[in-house]
C-alpha cells in the first residue's frame, strides 16, 4: 500500500517541472495523474483528451465532469486512428499504433501551448498485465509516467482517488473501443459505432463490468463473475438478441467464462475466441 510520502514523492516530481499535460482519458489513472498536478503546479497544468472514433461518447463525458471535479484546465482535440491504415488492419500492434498517434497528438498540443512535459497514466501495475506494446510507445515518445516512476500500483491508484475524493475511484477499467474487436479483424467505423451503441445498452440495462466483443458480425458479451446470473436471466437474453441484432449483429452470444481483459488480444486468439458461448439466439439450449 502507498505511503503519505510515496504520494508527496510523486506530487514533487511533477512541481519540479516548468508545466505539464496530462494525457487524460477520465479514467482512475490518468484523473489521479491530473490530481497530483493540478495540486502541483496549479494553471500550470493541464489536461488533454483526445477525441476519436474509438472514444465512447460516455467516456468523453466523463472526462470532462471528472476535469471539473479536479479544477484543472481541460483541452480537447480531435484526431482519427482511422486515417491509419496499420491501425485499420488491427495487428497486434494495434495498441502501439493507437497510443502513438495519440500521444503525439498530446505532444502537438502541448507544444502550442509552450508545455514541454507530458504525462500519462501508466502505473506500476501495466508492464506486468501481458501484450501490451502500447507501452512501448510511451517509453518511445518519452512520456513521463509519475504513478510508473513511483511504483503507485492500481490498488494504491484507487486509493489515492479515495482520497482526492474522485468520483472514478471505483470506476471500472475501460479500453478503447477498438479493443473489442479481434486481432486481424479490420477496424471500421461502423463497427466501432455498433460496438458503442450495445455496451450503452447493456450499461443501460444495468451491468458494470461488460464488453461487447464483434467477432465480425458476432456479438460475444462478456460480464462479470457477480453479474453473469443477471446476464442469464431470460427477459435480458431476449432483450440483448432483440436489441443488438437490430445494430447489425447476425449473431448475439453470452460467454460464460464471463469479462477477461484483452480476450481478444494477441496473446490469447491465436483463433477466434468464440467457444464457451451461450447463444441468445437459442434460450433454451437447442
Amino acid at each position: 500500500m502507498h505511503s503519505a510520502e510515496t504520494v508527496a514523492a510523486a506530487r514533487e516530481s511533477l512541481a519540479s517541472r516548468d508545466s505539464v499535460l496530462v494525457a487524460f482519458s477520465g479514467g482512475v489513472d490518468s484523473s489521479v495523474v491530473a490530481a497530483l498536478a493540478d495540486d502541483a503546479l496549479g494553471d500550470k497544468a493541464v489536461a488533454c483528451t483526445a477525441k476519436s472514433e474509438t472514444l465512447p461518447r460516455e467516456e468523453l463525458a466523463d472526462a470532462i465532469a471528472v476535469a471539473e471535479e479536479i479544477g484543472i484546465r481541460h483541452e480537447i482535440v480531435e484526431f482519427s486512428e482511422l486515417d491509419n491504415p496499420a491501425f485499420v488492419e488491427n495487428d497486434d500492434e494495434r495498441c502501439y499504433h493507437c497510443r502513438t498517434m495519440r500521444l503525439s497528438k498530446m505532444y502537438e498540443t502541448a507544444r502550442e501551448l509552450g508545455i514541454e512535459t507530458v504525462c500519462d497514466g501508466t502505473n506500476a501495475s501495466d508492464p506486468g498485465e501481458g501484450h501490451r506494446p502500447g507501452l512501448r510507445a510511451v517509453a518511445e515518445l518519452e512520456v513521463y509516467s509519475p504513478l510508473l516512476d513511483h511504483d503507485i500500483d492500481k490498488a494504491d491508484v484507487r486509493s489515492i482517488a479515495k482520497e482526492y475524493g474522485l468520483s472514478v475511484a471505483d470506476k471500472p477499467a475501460m479500453a478503447c473501443l477498438s479493443s473489442r474487436i479481434p486481432t486481424g479483424i479490420e477496424v471500421t467505423e461502423s463497427k466501432l459505432s455498433r460496438i458503442e451503441r450495445a455496451e450503452s445498452l447493456v450499461r443501460n440495462w444495468g451491468f458494470e463490468q461488460f464488453r461487447v466483443r464483434d467477432h465480425d458480425g458476432l456479438a460475444r458479451i462478456e460480464v462479470g463473475p457477480d453479474e453473469l446470473e443477471d446476464a442469464l436471466d431470460p427477459s435480458f437474453i431476449a432483450a440483448a438478441r432483440e436489441k443488438l441484432t437490430e445494430l447489425g449483429f447476425e449473431h448475439v452470444t453470452l460467454d460464460l467464462e464471463g469479462y477477461q481483459t484483452g480476450s481478444v488480444s494477441p496473446a490469447t486468439d491465436s483463433e477466434p475466441v468464440v467457444e464457451n458461448v451461450f447463444d441468445a439466439e437459442y434460450p433454451t439450449g437447442e
